[in-house]
């Protein structure tokens, strides 16, 4: 059966198994979250289940959006997220989901907004090797060296790599171990580290495969 949940990282930290050895985990509260709409494959094309994660004023969401949570009879949400699960017909609108829908010992993946670096140069965004530091060179050590000839093909190929935009995308953790599930406080623990900050929304699935 599939499961997700959305949650919120709360950071990292490290817990004792009962041989004693050390297991760095990442906190996350996951949950409580609920089913706002349920897609189905007469009317959508495909079946889906939608849920919403962290309440919100109606005063700060958009009336678009007010409507849609009035039409569920669901109290605003911060985040919505759309997951495609193979059992859609056991989940119901209005359904909360909480952490225990997962067990310690499951394998998940972990979808987040990795941290924005800023702008960055080739060295630390690719890792390319800077010029020796020796006389001539001049204050290029970190430039991107040549672009290629001039005459032909007289342009630059796409995806050449070049100083940008670092961080801040979409990336996605497989097969993580969930080693703790506290079902009062909404609280999943982690093996490992997930993409984004601290407090970063998080979308959690059980692993499709076990690597």
């Amino acid at each position: 059966m599939q499961k997700a949940i959305i949650g919120k990282k709360v950071g990292m930290t490290q817990i004792f198994d009962e041989s004693g050895k050390v297991i760095p985990v990442t906190v996350i509260e996951a949950g409580p979250c609920t089913v706002v709409l349920k897609k189905s494959a007469e009317r959508d094309g495909y079946t889906a289940v939608q849920m919403g994660f962290s309440d919100i004023s109606e005063k700060k969401i958009t009336k678009p959006r007010a409507g849609h949570f009035k039409k569920a009879d669901v109290a605003p949400k911060r985040v919505l997220k759309e997951f495609k699960l193979d059992n859609p017909e056991e989940i119901n609108v209005g359904d909360v989901i909480k952490a225990d829908v997962f067990a310690e010992g499951d394998r998940v993946d972990v979808t987040g907004i990795s941290k924005g670096k800023g702008t960055a140069g080739t060295v630390k965004r690719y890792g390319n090797h800077m010029q020796r530091h020796t006389h001539g060179v001049g204050p290029v050590h970190r430039s991107a060296g040549s672009m290629g000839a001039n005459s032909d093909p007289s342009r630059v190929f796409p995806g050449k790599k070049l100083p940008g935009r670092m961080g801040a995308e979409q990336v996605t953790v497989l097969n993580l171990d969930v080693v703790k599930v506290d079902a009062e406080h909404n609280i999943l623990a982690v093996r490992g580290a997930i993409p984004g900050p601290k407090g970063g929304y998080v979308f959690i699935r059980n692993s499709v495969k076990n690597i």
